[in-house]
């Protein structure tokens, strides 16, 4: 159970966590961010909860500053790779052991990718950016959830496993094993290098940093509009994947009819590429004709500051709807300027 509401503003420490960076914000429950920072990539699937909780502290401590005694009401992390609820759970535990927060909330972050493109919470999110992953909530609260352990769990795509595919195929065409591509000089090209191959073997000795990876996909993009035959037959892989994910969750929810909100984040989503976006939308519309959507421009931590702020909320009866929406109206400007100033 939250506190109640106290003369003093509650606070909330907001944690939006992915592949790449981690999105840290302190806010009091009016919506007005007091503190932002950001850190580095969230990976507790590669290094352990403990450690990767570590890896932000200092962070957190510097965004901390600015609570009252250090310390907030609710710290909430919506974060990639807490796919299984024992993830989660470990995860809970390592961010409770640096006293940070009174109350601790974990999920995963589509859950604020969601909450950040819905009006009232409910409906189909896919976060498509260095991995894949989805979440669905119907009106009642029931959840539909993959496991989203990569291949091994029956998922597909991603940045990265889409470079990788890229990289088969190119490796492939070289050896003769399989059929020319455009992609092969392409990706040469791009790290400068004589031959796709080449790339692999760079990657593989880490002369080339791994985490380029992602490179890889605008390469993709342009050979596919180019015309490149195989190109176009990964892009339209992983389109046929994302929309899978929705339309699965929508059967699995009952929400094929009415209007349900459907969510698309992630960078390769909101890259723009019609190659990719507009199979994905036309597929969805074939199994839910009237399905409403949004292709987010707000960064996910919004989603995740919301959640946390409507928890907090949730104790407060004296708030009316003007002024839950007010507050909400707060929140995403104030986030939007303070992004502006980390970038």
């Amino acid at each position: 159970m939250l506190p109640a509401a106290a003369a003093t503003p509650r606070t909330l420490l907001a944690l939006d966590g992915g592949n790449s960076k981690t999105d840290i914000a302190v806010v009091l429950e009016n919506g007005e961010v007091i503190a932002r920072q950001r850190s580095g990539p969230f990976i507790p699937h590669l290094i352990g909860a403990a450690a990767a909780v570590e890896l932000l502290a200092d962070d957190v401590a510097t965004a901390l500053a600015s609570a009252p005694d250090g310390i907030v009401d609710l710290a909430v992390g919506y974060l990639a790779n807490a796919d299984l609820p024992i993830e989660e759970e470990r995860i809970n535990e390592a961010i409770v052991a640096h006293g940070w927060a009174r109350e601790v909330v974990v999920e995963n972050d589509t859950l604020a990718m969601l909450r950040t493109g819905t009006s009232a919470g409910f409906g189909v999110a896919v976060v498509c950016g260095a991995g894949i992953n989805s979440v669905g909530v119907g009106p009642d609260g029931s959840r539909v959830r993959f496991p989203a352990l990569g291949r091994i769990s029956g998922d597909w795509g991603g940045g990265l496993g889409i470079s990788k595919e890229v990289l088969w195929y190119c490796s492939r065409a070289e050896s003769g094993r399989g059929p020319a591509t455009s992609l092969t000089d392409a990706v040469a090209a791009h790290f400068g290098l004589p031959n796709a191959v080449a790339v692999t073997e760079a990657m593989h000795l880490r002369t080339i940093d791994f985490d380029r990876m992602h490179e890889i996909v605008p390469v993709l993009f342009a050979e596919a509009r180019a015309g490149d035959p195989i190109a176009r037959a990964i892009v339209a892989r992983q389109a046929e994947e994302i929309a899978l994910l929705v339309s699965t969750s929508l059967r699995r929810l009952g929400l094929t009819d009415g209007q349900p909100e459907v969510v698309l984040g992630g960078g390769m989503l909101t890259s723009g590429e019609s190659l990719l976006v507009d199979p994905v939308i036309d597929a969805i519309l074939a199994v839910a004709p009237g399905a409403q959507i949004t292709i987010v421009s707000d960064a996910p931590i919004y989603g995740s500051a919301l959640l946390g702020l409507e928890a907090l909320w949730a104790s407060d009866l004296s708030l009316t709807d003007e002024e839950r929406d007010s507050r909400r109206t707060r929140l995403r400007e104030s986030l939007r300027t303070s992004e502006r100033k980390l970038t």
